[in-house]
């Protein structure tokens, strides 16, 4: 029994390591429950549209993209920010305009064409 209990807390510590540094390279990840400043939050996007560009989730125009604006919205269960980006190169009409969402403590949800 004295085993046991040192032996299954290094597991959990092992198992568990690595969701504590899941994002440690990004300067874009938030703790606690203080709402981000606007000026955060576009700089975090506008670092994502780049980074999803240049891992061809978007065109690769999108990194010189403008950011047209940035709006606090209801989300599904909380508000969330919900920041909207232009790009007039790209080469598909319906996709002319990107819709980057944060939490509202800045952490990153999703981005779309639908706005939704």
């Amino acid at each position: 029994m004295n085993k046991f209990i040192p032996a299954s807390t290094l597991i959990a510590a092992l198992f568990f390591a690595p969701a504590a540094f899941a994002a440690g390279d990004s300067s874009c990840h938030f703790h606690g429950n203080t709402p981000a400043k606007e000026s955060v939050v576009v700089g975090c996007a506008k670092d994502q549209v780049k980074t999803l560009a240049a891992k061809s989730k978007i065109e690769s125009s999108w990194k010189s993209a403008q950011l047209e604006k940035a709006e606090t919205v209801e989300g599904k269960s909380q508000k969330e920010w919900k920041l909207t980006f232009t790009n007039p190169a790209s080469t598909d009409a319906n996709k002319k305009t990107l819709y980057v969402f944060f939490t509202l403590t800045g952490n990153f949800i999703a981005a779309n064409f639908t706005g939704k």
